[in-house]
């Protein structure tokens, strides 16, 4: 649970706030156990890069530069959409979500799920998005700076579909936040205080709150077109 709350941080929490996570899902548990516990798994949080300046130090590599700099607000659609994974508990082991999102609409328009997290699990949700979409002009597609998105393979797919490429800062959390959110609903809503038996009932539920609930709550469908739309979707 120590390890959960520290991966869905984006690797950046401490022990005092994966001690907080475990008091809100009910787990007793002191931030000093927490802090041995951590330590002996070598978990530990974001500390930045405030360090003294040496004469061999440069600057942090950066895949892509951060066009969007947390601007979120768009006026139209297409014009920018956010990736993101985050990690599923079950009991057959951990499902990995991977969501697109529009920033204009705030809707998943692309999304994937596997046992693995590896570079074809990113690219199928992009896929997705790309074929629904279907995007005229250039959009900017903003991701963190994990391997899959600064692998060649996602690189070559923004490249051939005219996507371009933004990035959050290292361990920044905030320049990723409308993912953020989304995966903050999702757990608070279906989630929260809950483990799944197998990987297929998790997808399945997550599948209803992507595809069913978020649209029919957004009142961009009504129910009986939004069904008929996720017949067609071969998942």
């Amino acid at each position: 649970m120590i390890k959960q709350s520290w991966l869905e941080s984006g690797s950046i929490y401490g022990y005092r706030n994966v001690a907080d996570d475990l008091r809100d899902i009910g787990t007793k548990c002191g931030k000093h156990r927490v802090y041995k516990l951590m330590k002996q798994a070598k978990l530990a949080s974001q500390r930045g890069y405030n360090r003294r300046p040496y004469m061999r130090s440069g600057a942090v590599a950066q895949a892509a530069p951060n066009r969007l700099e947390q601007n979120f607000t768009v006026h139209q659609p297409n014009q920018a959409w956010v990736a993101d994974i985050t990690y599923i508990r079950t009991h057959e082991g951990w499902l990995y979500l991977t969501v697109v999102i529009d920033l204009f609409s705030r809707q998943v328009v692309g999304w994937s799920m596997g046992s693995r997290i590896d570079t074809e699990l990113v690219i199928n949700a992009l896929l997705m998005a790309v074929w629904r979409r279907k995007p005229k002009q250039q959009v900017i597609v903003h991701s963190d700076q994990g391997c899959q998105f600064t692998s060649k393979e996602w690189q070559d797919f923004l490249t051939t579909n005219r996507l371009v490429c933004s990035m959050s800062r290292r361990g920044n959390c905030h320049d990723n936040a409308v993912a953020e959110s989304f995966f903050q609903l999702l757990k608070r809503e279906r989630i929260r205080r809950r483990t799944f038996d197998t990987r297929n009932q998790a997808r399945e539920e997550i599948f209803d709150y992507i595809e069913v609930f978020s649209i029919e709550s957004a009142g961009t469908h009504s129910p009986t077109a939004c069904r008929l739309w996720i017949l067609k979707i071969n998942f």
